[in-house]
């Protein structure tokens, strides 16, 4: 089979591709592969890094807001619809697909127009804006959670998979990553907003830091981003500070091992993105989640929201953080034991480990019609 994929921009649109096209490799070796994305994204490094052939296509998302930019972009969308039917008669796919950002968008639309069976996979709740326009383009739309179809009109197409999750996040195991990270018997902790950060989230772990005694008993992995790691230990020295008295806190500028300190913790604090909401429910995570307000239709929050729904995580909205607010959250769930245990076992509940089967699964049937 030949399949082409298309999403990029951020790390919850190519990661799923990813799994994806790791396991249709899994499945039959001989599977050809290729990836359209934008040169300077993300999905330039991530994709090379896992060892699959990208091209690149000149294009640019729509600006929200009235101006004449859209112009610009509308031209540059047009040639990029001539490059994707060019790459697409060129690799002769057997499927498309597509897991958001605006690089899906004319991917959807020359597949569609060269007859070529496609999917497009929506990782939020709430479809962004790019799934609800090239939703019609598609033969089928797999989604992250059951609730999403209800705001697509092409509710037919959508069909439940989960969201794809790293082999390594979910095949790591507990105790051996406890070992590896150094974790003793208390309480494990990780904390961390994205691989840049996110302030409002370093504020707040930076003071509920403050706030402990030395003599802890909890540990802490907090990944600061690397945009925020410097100002972080500036902030802790300038309050006098000194992480090294404080045994089993770690601060890292980025968590390159995130399989292993997902699969040790007992409370993981972080924004509600979909590859974080899946990484949480397929392992059965007990989370406090703090929606990022800056993201398209607030659909962070309505990850989050789901999931307290379910009684599966406990939320902060961005705008009531603080490091008092957290440590309260904190020191509940360590305080009650059957709290804990529930969040994780209602979280497990939600969870989906073979989503990218059931996407893999879906791409050979609309190849054999």
């Amino acid at each position: 089979m030949r399949i082409l994929f298309a999403g990029g921009g951020t790390a919850g649109h190519i990661n799923p591709a990813l799994s994806i096209a790791a396991y249709a490799k899994k499945k039959d070796k001989d599977t050809q592969i290729l990836f359209i994305g934008k040169k300077g994204n993300m999905e330039e490094k991530l994709v090379g890094n896992a060892g699959f052939d990208i091209e690149f296509i000149d294009i640019e998302g729509i600006k929200r807001k009235l101006t004449l930019d859209n112009i610009r972009v509308a031209v540059k969308a047009f040639a990029a619809l001539s490059a994707c039917k060019r790459i697409l008669k060129r690799f002769s796919p057997d499927v498309v697909i597509c897991t958001g950002g605006y690089v899906s968008g004319p991917v959807m639309h020359a597949a569609h127009a060269l007859h070529i069976p496609c999917i497009i996979h929506e990782q939020n709740v709430f479809p962004g804006v790019t799934v609800k326009l090239s939703a019609r383009y598609a033969d089928v739309i797999a989604t992250s959670f059951e609730q999403t179809a209800q705001y697509i009109k092409q509710r037919d197409k959508c069909i439940f998979t989960g969201n794809p999750v790293r082999a390594d996040v979910l095949t790591a195991d507990r105790q051996a990553a406890r070992t590896a990270l150094g974790a003793d018997g208390r309480p494990f902790i990780l904390a961390f907003g994205g691989s840049l950060g996110a302030q409002r989230i370093n504020e707040a772990i930076a003071g509920y830091i403050r706030l402990l005694d030395k003599a802890s008993d909890v540990q802490l992995l907090f990944g600061t981003g690397v945009r925020g790691y410097d100002e972080v230990m500036k902030g802790l020295v300038a309050a006098g500070v000194c992480v090294d008295n404080h045994p089993g806190i770690r601060i890292e500028p980025y968590i390159y091992n995130m399989n292993e300190a997902m699969a040790a913790a007992d409370i993981v604090i972080s924004r509600a993105g979909a590859i974080t909401i899946s990484e949480i429910t397929a392992l059965g995570k007990a989370a406090i989640l703090i929606p990022s307000p800056n993201v398209a239709h607030n659909h962070q929050y309505e990850n989050a929201r789901l999931l307290e729904k379910h009684h599966a995580a406990l939320l902060i909205a961005d705008a009531d953080l603080t490091a008092g607010r957290l440590k309260e959250k904190i020191d509940a769930l360590l305080k009650d034991k059957a709290l804990l245990a529930s969040l994780g076992e209602n979280a497990k509940k939600m969870g989906v480990t073979d989503a990218a089967e059931k996407i893999y699964e879906i791409a050979l049937r609309l190849c054999r019609k």
